[in-house]
């Protein structure tokens, strides 16, 4: 049996260049690597037929960090022909793959640049990003929107590094209402997961073995498995709220964020000077 969802994500790569405050894939906290192909293809075939994204989108992280990301998306595209195809990144290294464009007109791919901060130096880089795809759209045409993201940032999480920590509302409820994650299921380590702070909590946890054990309960959540049968697979694609939902905010909390720009080292720095000074 094969399920119709609305959207499903899959890191290209988990790690970032930029350090996005209160990022919900966390993301800003420096992870590493980047997804190689045949893992890839095996966690996409183990869900081929099983749930048909009318979406399928490709993210990160940072996608442009992973050398393969053209051959990806070819991947993508065999693996569910009659998916939409989207890419989503901050452009900073498009530069890298000179036979993107190619691919993104041929598969039609929906290609989305996400603009972080507004900042004069930030700015700049995004006039030369918009250039290079302009000159790539005159010789292979595909559809691209800017979406200014800063504009609807919302706090995920508090704290940076190994000192992040949950909301404590105790509403995951109200926190599903809000969620603008909610129906954004990802495909990670061969699992399908609920949404992107669930699912890359787990490399937070692995790069920081000291994690706060506020997440101890959200860490227990496994997401569901290709051997899972199809009423389990329909029940938790259908279900809204759960108890993982409690890890967020119950009431939109929005903030200027800071320059993405700033150095990790400057913002582990400052946190680890906040957790020093907090009273115990």
């Amino acid at each position: 049996m094969s399920i119709r969802i609305d959207l499903l994500e899959l890191h290209a790569a988990n790690a970032c260049n930029l350090t996005c405050e209160s990022c919900s894939h966390f993301s800003n906290s420096g992870h590493k690597g980047f997804l190689k192909l045949d893992e890839a293809e095996s966690w996409m075939q183990a869900w081929r037929g099983r749930v048909e994204p009318k979406l399928f989108r490709i993210l990160g992280g940072e996608p442009t960090l992973n050398p393969r990301l053209p051959e990806l998306i070819e991947l993508a595209a065999r693996c569910w022909p009659s998916s939409r195809i989207a890419l989503t990144t901050n452009g900073f290294y498009l530069h890298r793959h000179p036979g993107l464009p190619e691919v993104l007109s041929r598969h039609k791919v929906k290609f989305r640049l996400t603009v972080h901060h507004r900042s004069d130096e930030y700015s700049a880089k995004v006039i030369e990003i918009v250039s290079l795809l302009q000159k790539w759209g005159r010789a292979h045409p595909f559809e691209m929107s800017v979406e200014n993201a800063y504009r609807r940032w919302t706090r995920r999480h508090h704290g940076f590094g190994a000192s992040v920590e949950p909301y404590e509302d105790r509403d995951p409820g109200k926190s599903w209402e809000i969620c603008p994650a909610k129906e954004c299921v990802q495909l990670f380590r061969g699992r399908l997961w609920k949404c992107s702070p669930i699912a890359y909590l787990r490399l937070q946890k692995e790069a920081y073995p000291a994690l706060s054990p506020k997440w101890d309960d959200y860490l227990a959540y496994g997401g569901i498995g290709p051997d899972c049968s199809d009423e389990d697979l329909a029940a938790f694609l259908q279900r809204k709220e759960e108890a993982i939902c409690g890890m967020c905010a119950a009431s939109p909390e929005r903030f200027d964020k800071p320059s993405p720009l700033i150095r990790r080292s400057v913002l582990r720095r400052a946190a680890a000077s906040a957790s020093a000074s907090t009273p115990r």
